[in-house]
């Protein structure tokens, strides 16, 4: 029989063996009470709560559940401690385009501002040293920049120059050098602003994340038999009458495991095989359609069965891609590649069922019910696993085999 401190390791948690690095400060004081000896009931009644609060099943339930990717395709990973923040000024265009709009039209205000008012003390200042602030109303006094008072009226004659307004009463005239050469600064830098600002705004609002919205997935996934091979198969549709041009789509297993040389690598992503060699991952998408990943021996869940299923911990991430159709209403959007994703977990996987037909003939067309895109009924499927049943089904080829040898053999002649 093992030793009690090994039967105590097999019982308990490794946390709860390690009670004895945590410094007892009442141990002092239990001694000098009065010694109430607990009947052995009680003994036996706290120990098996003990065993329940620190049973990994429990403590798996009371841990909150952290997806590495939402429902909705949103990856839950957070960027931090990033020493080398210039390789993002380098790529300047994209790090705009990828700002929030609020950011981004903040952005572009503040450098319409920034240049409005800079120019404008320009303005100021070159009137001022040159004299023009104070013999505002000489009618003899030749001015660089006319009817400047201020640096309020600098800065209208800035906002004018720029966008071009041109109302006329004030102006930068040939009397001298300085006046046309900052005129023509101020109007290449609002040139670049403008340019820069619509690209950026051109690419933002032409980048198809919102299509991903209208392709939907079903919120649970399925595992039954289809062509006597147990099989994992989940839902995806598309709302839109605008369809995906060569829609392909992708599957991977995100599980942390740990090798055999006692190295520990989380979230490891292994590749799930939706069709690949067949070319059934490359989707017409016109009609919802039921991915199907068979569990073979190239499967991560050949030797999982209904009963492992449970306490296993895993997800797993789905990924559509497609390119959006050029329609002419929405030309913007015209060969951009759209992606959507989602992710399932070890309990939003439903063993032994089957997802409910959607589709019916209506008129000479086909109908898509979208109410029962989610319905799933169940099925007969045994609870063992892939690797269980190939190995049943080997066996009783191989009796089979032997039983009509044998029979073969008996209705020989002699």
């Amino acid at each position: 029989p093992p030793a009690p401190q090994e039967a105590g390791a097999r019982l308990y948690p490794l946390h709860a063996l390690s009670v004895a690095n945590i410094p007892n400060s009442s141990h002092g004081k239990t001694s000098a009470r009065s010694s109430t000896v607990p009947t052995p009931e009680g003994l036996q009644s706290r120990r098996c709560k003990l065993l329940e609060e620190d049973s990994p099943m429990v403590q798996a339930s009371k841990r909150q559940r952290q997806r590495y990717v939402t429902k909705v395709g949103k990856c839950q990973v957070n960027l931090g401690n990033i020493q080398d923040k210039k390789r993002f000024l380098s790529d300047i265009f994209t790090t705009i385009v990828d700002l929030k709009y609020r950011w981004f039209l903040f952005l572009f205000m503040m450098c319409y501002i920034i240049t409005w008012v800079v120019f404008g003390f320009i303005y100021f200042f070159d009137a001022w040293v040159r004299g023009d602030v104070g013999h505002q109303g000489d009618p003899e006094w030749q001015a660089c920049i006319e009817n400047v008072d201020g640096f309020v009226s600098a800065l209208l004659l800035s906002v004018e120059s720029q966008r071009t307004i041109g109302y006329g009463t004030r102006m930068v005239t040939a009397n001298c050098a300085e006046g046309v050469i900052l005129l023509i600064a101020q109007s290449i830098v609002g040139s670049m602003i403008d340019a820069m600002m619509v690209g950026c705004m051109f690419v933002k609002i032409s980048r198809p994340k919102k299509r991903a919205q209208t392709l939907i997935f079903s919120k649970n996934c399925v595992i039954s038999r289809r062509d006597e091979k147990l099989c994992l198969m989940f839902r995806v549709g598309d709302l839109r009458e605008s369809h995906m041009v060569d829609a392909k789509i992708r599957a991977k297993l995100i599980k942390s495991r740990q090798t055999a040389e006692g190295e520990f690598i989380p979230l490891e992503q292994s590749e799930l095989n939706l069709g690949y060699d067949t070319g059934e991952d490359r989707l017409f998408l016109v009609e919802p359609q039921i991915i199907c990943h068979v569990i073979n021996r190239r499967s991560p869940f050949w030797d999982m069965s209904a009963e492992s299923l449970r306490r296993e911990q895993f997800e797993i991430i789905i990924i559509l891609e497609g390119i959006v159709e050029a329609t002419g209403n929405c030309c913007l959007a015209a060969g951009m590649t759209c992606q959507a994703r989602t992710s399932y977990t070890e309990d939003e996987i439903l063993w032994g069922y089957r997802f409910e037909p959607c589709m019916s003939l209506e008129k000479g067309a086909f109908r898509v019910d979208y109410s029962r895109f989610e319905m799933t009924f169940e099925v007969q499927t045994p609870a063992a696993s892939a690797k269980e049943l190939h190995e049943l089904k080997e066996l009783e080829q191989q009796e089979h085999s032997t039983l009509s040898l044998y029979w073969d053999h008996l209705l020989q002649p002699c």
